[in-house]
C-alpha cells in the first residue's frame, strides 16, 4: 500500500514540477477555430464610441464564433479604422471560453481576430475532460489548436486519459 501511495504521489508531483515554469498544451482540435467565421455578440447593454472605434458590451455578454463560446461580464470590441472589421475583443469579469470538449476560465481574455490568438490571464483554469491545468496565463493559438500555460502551473491528470 505504501508503494502505491509513493508512486501515486510521485506521479502527481512530477508533472506539476515539470510544468512549473510553463506547459505546452495540445488541444486536440478542441479549441481549434476558423477565425474567419462571423462573430455574434449579445449583452444587456451596449455603448459605442465612434471617436476611438470601440464598443463596450456589458452585462451577461455572450460571444459566439463557430463552435467557440465566450462569456463575460464585459467585452470591449476594437474595430479596424479602415472597413470597421473587428480587430480585437477584450473580455473581463469571470471569463469563460468553451466549446463542446474543453473550457478555460480566467479573470480577463484578449482575442485578436486576425492572428487567432487568445491570451487569458488571472487564475486561469483549463479543463479537458477529467483533466485540469491551472496557471496565471494561457496563450491559445486557435488556428493551430495549441496553447501554452504559464505562471506556477499546476495540473491534475487522470490515469488512463489523455489531455
Amino acid at each position: 500500500m505504501r508503494t502505491i501511495l509513493v508512486v501515486a504521489a510521485t506521479a502527481l508531483w512530477l508533472p506539476a514540477a515539470a510544468l512549473a515554469q510553463g506547459a505546452e498544451v495540445a488541444f486536440g482540435g478542441g479549441l481549434k477555430q476558423d477565425t474567419s467565421l462571423p462573430v455574434q455578440i449579445e449583452s444587456d447593454q451596449l455603448q459605442v464610441n465612434q471617436s476611438d472605434g470601440t464598443a463596450v458590451f456589458s452585462g451577461n455578454v455572450r460571444v459566439v464564433q463557430g463552435q467557440m463560446r465566450l462569456a463575460a461580464q464585459s467585452v470591449q470590441v476594437e474595430y479596424a479604422p479602415e472597413g470597421g472589421a473587428i480587430r480585437r475583443l477584450h473580455a473581463s469579469g469571470g471569463v469563460t471560453l468553451a466549446n463542446e470538449r474543453e473550457a478555460a476560465e480566467a479573470k480577463d481574455a484578449v482575442y485578436t481576430i486576425d492572428s487567432g490568438e487568445v491570451v487569458m490571464t488571472g487564475d486561469v483554469l483549463l479543463t479537458q475532460g477529467p483533466n485540469t491545468l491551472a496557471g496565471q496565463k494561457l496563450v491559445i493559438d486557435l488556428t493551430a489548436g495549441t496553447g501554452r500555460m504559464e505562471g506556477r502551473v499546476q495540473t491534475v491528470f487522470q490515469p488512463g486519459t489523455s489531455p
